[in-house]
């Protein structure tokens, strides 16, 4: 009975190890052929928080774009949103984007930048 139940553990860790390894390969491949996103390059972490936080706050999520220029001082991230949303974003007084902009910032800390967050309209 244990010997059949090792089969078993010894099958689900190879598949376990076999998608993992094909991700991986995937992967390799995107960066090969240069098809990584300059955005995913620059600032990984800081785009995929600002845009989680950005959607959360919207109407219409699918019309959050992040574009990142590093032509000034420091890369900036410049967020555009549907119609209608920028408010949302603002918030009263500014008071919604600033605190996107200071957890944005902190999660630039792990990609080791200093970033700025622009809303565009």
């Amino acid at each position: 009975m244990s010997d059949d139940t090792n089969d078993t553990i010894d099958e689900t860790d190879d598949t376990e190890v076999d998608e993992y390894n094909r991700a991986d390969d995937v992967a390799d491949d995107d960066e090969a052929d240069g098809n990584v996103d300059d955005e995913s390059d620059l600032a990984p972490n800081a785009v995929a928080v600002l845009e989680y936080l950005v959607q959360s706050v919207v109407d219409d999520p699918d019309a959050v774009e992040i574009e990142v220029d590093d032509d000034g001082r420091r890369p900036a991230l410049n967020v555009t949103v549907g119609d209608g949303d920028m408010g949302r974003v603002i918030g009263k007084r500014g008071r919604v984007a600033q605190s996107i902009r200071t957890v944005t910032r902190a999660a630039a800390v792990k990609d080791e930048l200093e970033i700025d967050i622009e809303f565009l309209d």
